[in-house]
């Protein structure tokens, strides 16, 4: 199998990649839309904590995460319902992560997604408490009983072990930016921060699959190479892109003396690097022929979006 990426928009049945993953992103969203609708009772209070939960969770974006699930999901032979509750549970967590990211104590950013942060809305202590509400939801609605016991478990410990990753690699950020830039420390950083959602994302399709072990390392292996290569693409995006654009201040990164790709190896080397991720993770899906064209599209995307 070649490790050339192929282009979404020219690649077999890739021709109307964006048409499809519009539409994943849009059976994604109805998803979300149901769960907060089934979710109002226990989140019924004296408080704005409804309305918080909704603003970002319910808002989008990309939905690289569950849309990730789904396709890996897909690839294994199994089906997007069974994929939704893990594909919802990861959006949960990932904008729990978003919300605290924002915080003042953290990124102290202003603007996501386009509008205003969750605290700039709500206040900063309902906007740790939304986090909270949806990091606890998404391990709520692993362990239902809709979801056979051994997956539930198997669902659980793997999103256990990406969160608690993610939440060290973005402790070791904050740390990092009263340190000079060094190679091991944003290498560690990317690692965790980002690639180990990512690498979950494909783990958790896969097992949703019943997928046997050489198809789920397959799948944590282009996880773990998409996850630097968006990673990448990100700290270039902060680099050289537009607020417009992203949604998102730009050039808060070096203002805030973050260890990232461009600054400690440089804008070439970082290019390079994205490239070379991004080659990798299409040749991890060797394994699964044509039915992973969809993936090599996202791979594809991740080093060409502009948000």
């Amino acid at each position: 199998m070649s490790t050339s990426v192929s282009n979404p928009a020219t690649s077999g049945v890739q021709t109307d990649w964006q048409g499809w993953y519009a539409a994943r992103r849009s059976r994604v969203d109805q998803a979300i839309s149901e769960h907060l609708s089934a979710e109002k009772g226990r989140l019924a209070s004296h408080s704005r904590l409804p309305e918080a939960v909704q603003y970002s969770l319910g808002k989008g974006g990309k939905r690289l995460r569950p849309v990730l699930i789904l396709e890996c999901c897909h690839v294994c032979g199994g089906s997007d319902e069974a994929a939704l509750p893990a594909a919802i549970a990861m959006e949960c967590v990932h904008t729990f992560s978003l919300i605290h990211d924002d915080l003042p104590a953290m990124d102290d950013d202003d603007l996501r997604r386009g509008q205003a942060t969750n605290h700039k809305v709500f206040g900063e202590a309902l906007a740790i408490l939304a986090g909270d509400w949806l990091m606890t939801d998404a391990f709520v609605v692993l362990s239902s009983d809709k979801i056979r016991a051994e997956l539930s478990t198997k669902l659980v410990s793997a999103l256990s072990q990406g969160t608690l990753g993610m939440i060290a690699g973005q402790a070791a950020d904050v740390e990092g930016e009263s340190l000079p830039g060094s190679p091991e420390l944003v290498e560690y950083i990317h690692a965790h921060k980002t690639t180990r959602l990512l690498e979950t994302c494909c783990q958790m399709g896969a097992l949703c699959a019943n997928a046997d072990e050489q198809q789920v390392a397959a799948l944590r292996r282009f996880g773990q190479h998409l996850g630097l290569a968006f990673q990448i693409s990100d700290d270039l995006l902060d680099y050289g892109g537009s607020t417009a654009a992203l949604g998102k201040r730009v050039r808060k990164d070096a203002e805030a003396s973050k260890q990232t790709f461009p600054s400690v190896f440089g804008i070439e080397q970082s290019r390079v690097r994205a490239r070379q991720e991004t080659e990798a993770a299409v040749a991890a899906l060797g394994p699964f022929g044509e039915r992973a064209d969809r993936l090599r599209g996202l791979a594809q995307y991740v080093i060409t979006r502009d948000r």
